[in-house]
């Protein structure tokens, strides 16, 4: 009868054992991200430079992009007059406000309403041409002279701008072609006026100034840089498209010449520190793990790099997954520096815990 016990009682461990093995699931499994940061683009535009790529580690004050801005130059020599745009600012909105992001004053300031009429009566001196240069003399006072450039002509109406003298808004001048102002080779009179700045506008927002209130420019300087759209100030005054946070570059959708739409989604991040790993479980294994189970996780290209892991979660809807039915299991454990995202892993259960066994006695007593 003893050997009798003692055999069955085998018999049930083995059993056991064979239980408790079949309750063991292994799992494969892939390290992902438990957080992720999407990235936005503050302003639309045309990217410039791309200076990451997926997969590569980033810091918050990494540049992700950059974008290429539209650009305003000076079309003519003069002086800066007025700037009232700032970086941040809407270049529309100053431009309602002001008449301008900012202004220009040429280096002449002058412009005469002239005619042929009072010319020296001589076929010569009533013909002019564009581009011819003229010297002037002021009715009232003759010591305001100045040298001017035709620029338009209307039959004996004509226009020029004056490059050279000062004057009084309102002057009356005399126009000859010579130094001297020689009576015969007087070819009109006309009344000075002011030339008004020119208006310098732009669209979109403003990201710089390059120039400042009383600067002077050459032709072709640049003024203004601006890109598509609006943004605060306090945001952003630059053209670079920055991380935001620490972690791995998951994925980057601007590319060089692209365009971007501000408020869309460019870039997501697997930050830092936030890792766990994703398996699945078939359809007829679901029961065998739970949330709150602990694991075991193992690197598959280091099997002694083993780490205890908790699932936080197996999904209550089925995927499809090659025509069987599997569950999502999201797994949470601390890595060390040996494990990447993107790694392959094993995800293994614990056995149940036994319970305590009985003592069994024999007939005998024993």
């Amino acid at each position: 009868m003893k050997k009798f016990l003692i055999l069955s009682l085998a018999a049930l461990c083995c059993l056991a054992l064979t239980a408790a093995a079949a309750d063991t699931l292994t799992l494969d499994g892939t390290v992902t991200a438990a957080q992720t940061v999407t990235v936005y683009a503050p302003i639309g535009g045309t990217v410039d430079t791309v200076a990451a790529e997926a997969g590569q580690s980033v810091s918050a004050d990494d540049v992700l992009f950059t974008l290429r801005t539209d650009k305003v130059y000076a079309a003519a020599d003069g002086t800066v007059t007025g700037v009232f745009g700032e970086p941040g600012d809407s270049a529309q909105a100053v431009a309602d406000r002001y008449g301008a992001v900012l202004w220009i004053e040429e280096g002449s300031v002058y412009s005469v309403s002239a005619s042929t009429d009072n010319a020296y009566n001589a076929t010569a001196t009533k013909f002019v041409h564009v581009g011819e240069t003229v010297y002037l003399q002021c009715r009232s006072n003759t010591a305001r002279t100045g040298v001017g450039t035709i620029t338009a002509i209307n039959g004996t109406a004509y226009t020029v701008k004056v490059t050279e003298g000062s004057f009084i808004p309102g002057d009356t001048v005399y126009l000859y072609r010579d130094a001297a102002y020689t009576n015969s080779l007087k070819v009109g009179q006309g009344t000075v006026s002011r030339i008004s700045p020119t208006a310098v506008t732009a669209s979109g927002a403003i990201v710089r100034v390059a120039v400042k209130d009383g600067d002077t420019v050459r032709k072709g300087d640049l003024l203004i840089e601006t890109l598509n759209g609006d943004f605060d100030a306090y945001y952003m005054t630059g053209t670079e498209v920055k991380a935001g946070t620490d972690g791995v570059l998951g994925s980057i959708s601007a590319s060089r010449g692209g365009s971007v739409q501000g408020g869309a989604p460019v870039a997501v991040i697997w930050t830092t520190g936030t890792m766990r790993v994703e398996t699945a479980v078939p359809e007829d294994s679901r029961g065998g793990i739970r949330a709150g189970d602990k694991v075991t996780i193992e690197l598959e290209t280091d099997e002694n790099a083993t780490y205890e892991g908790t699932v936080v979660l197996v999904s209550a809807l089925a995927e499809d997954n090659g025509g069987e039915a599997s569950y999502r299991v999201l797994v949470d454990f601390t890595p060390d520096e040996r494990v990447t995202f993107g790694m392959s892993v094993l995800v293994t259960t614990l056995e149940p815990e036994e319970a305590p066994a009985e003592e069994v006695e024999d007939d005998a007593g024993l």
